[in-house]
């Protein structure tokens, strides 16, 4: 069988794609459901799903319950239908996801050593690797219908083009990937990726105004609105990260001062304590700074670990001005949930209660009052879930 992407196509097309987007946010519906979607009479919907059948796209789960009379068969997503792949680009490493069509994670490759550099046949090398991984886990290359590829930074969902990995004027990043997979490709940010994943099959239940925090080395939004992402005009929404929150004169990595990434990353963590051991400051960080090792992200995640004070405090001086900005995008937003994700989530146990301390001061009581706020359920996963996700419905809604 044909990927989706190339075979729904002549007859009765548009009717199967429309079947196929309810399939995705559906797990089953009767002819009769179909039809009513679809406004179609019976029949014709009726021969519709035999030829999807046989084409492999999709199955019968079962039947309807019924207090009397025969049941309706329920058909949805054929699993076997195909692959969607996502890829999620780190600075030295990749990592991927495979999911299949009822949106089920069938594999997980986490820290695949590459590193992605702005150069052509650096790309292609990437897709290569990535294919020569599926192969290893006896994925066909061929069965994949699409691939999401997220990286940092800003991206243009719709040109395609990633400006941290920026090539060349003539060719965006989404024409090299595709041109190497010879399937399509959605190009995505990172934390938007780690937004959808969490949203369609992560921590979040029935809500459908989603903030996602991705505090990791920098500091990113992804923004899940009435059930959709939202881009903005430009594609380029969500830097809260250079919110001109802080007035601390520290330039951040955009140009420009007082940036709340500053504040709160994983660069500001590494700075702030560095400073308080350059001040003499007691931690088990001292011996290593005193012997002028390097102090990494990893040292000090470590060092939280061991329960050190000192680095406690500078989490807990991070988590309460994330809440003060956070308490802002609350009183605008009203969100049904708010989910802290991204690499320093693991110091949950001290960033969020400085956090909720402050979103309670600095927000309205009876704006907050029904916005959760919940740690990430698929960590480090959460990207490539998201970018495996969005192809899928790329490939749906295309």
């Amino acid at each position: 069988m044909e990927p989706l992407s190339r075979n729904i196509s002549g007859h009765y097309a548009l009717e199967k794609k429309a079947i196929l987007a309810l399939c995705s946010s559906h797990t089953g519906y009767s002819i009769a459901d179909f039809a009513r979607h679809l406004g179609a009479s019976i029949p014709k919907v009726t021969r519709i799903i035999a030829e999807m059948v046989e084409e492999g796209y999709l199955a019968e789960l079962g039947k309807t319950e019924s207090s009397g009379g025969r049941r309706a068969s329920v058909y949805g997503f054929n699993p076997g239908a195909g692959y969607f792949v996502g890829i999620h680009v780190e600075h030295e490493s990749i990592s991927v996801a495979v999911t299949d069509f009822p949106g089920n994670v069938l594999h997980m490759l986490d820290g695949i050593p590459f590193q992605l550099e702005k150069t052509e046949e650096s790309v292609r090398a990437m897709c290569r690797e990535v294919n020569s991984r599926l192969g290893a886990i006896d994925i066909d290359p061929s069965k994949v219908s699409s691939y999401g590829v997220d990286i940092t930074g800003r991206v243009h969902r719709v040109t395609g083009y990633s400006y941290s990995f920026f090539i060349s004027e003539e060719k965006p990043l989404r024409t090299l990937l595709e041109e190497e997979f010879g399937k399509p490709v959605v190009v995505e940010n990172d934390t938007r990726a780690m937004a959808w994943g969490e949203y369609v099959c992560g921590v979040a239940s029935d809500e459908n105004t989603i903030l996602f925090l991705n505090v990791g080395w920098g500091l990113g939004m992804g923004m899940v609105l009435d059930g959709k992402l939202f881009y903005g005009k430009s594609g380029f929404s969500g830097e809260f990260g250079h919110f001109p929150l802080l007035d601390n004169n520290l330039y951040c990595r955009c140009g420009k001062t007082g940036c709340l990434e500053t504040g709160v990353s994983g660069l500001a963590l590494h700075r702030l304590v560095v400073e308080k051991l350059s001040e003499g400051r007691t931690s088990v960080l001292s011996p290593a700074y005193k012997k002028g090792a390097e102090i990494t992200l990893d040292d000090i995640l470590q060092a939280m670990e061991k329960e050190d004070v000192m680095v406690i405090e500078c989490i807990e001086e991070m988590g309460a001005t994330l809440g003060r900005a956070l308490a802002g995008l609350i009183n605008i937003f009203n969100p049904d949930l708010v989910i802290v994700g991204g690499r320093l989530s693991v110091t949950q146990r001290y960033l969020l209660p400085p956090l909720r301390s402050a979103v309670n001061k600095h927000s309205l009581n009876i704006v907050n009052n029904d916005t959760h706020i919940k740690v990430s359920r698929l960590g480090k996963s959460a990207a490539a879930i998201g970018a495996s996700l969005l192809a899928k419905d790329h490939v749906l809604h295309m």
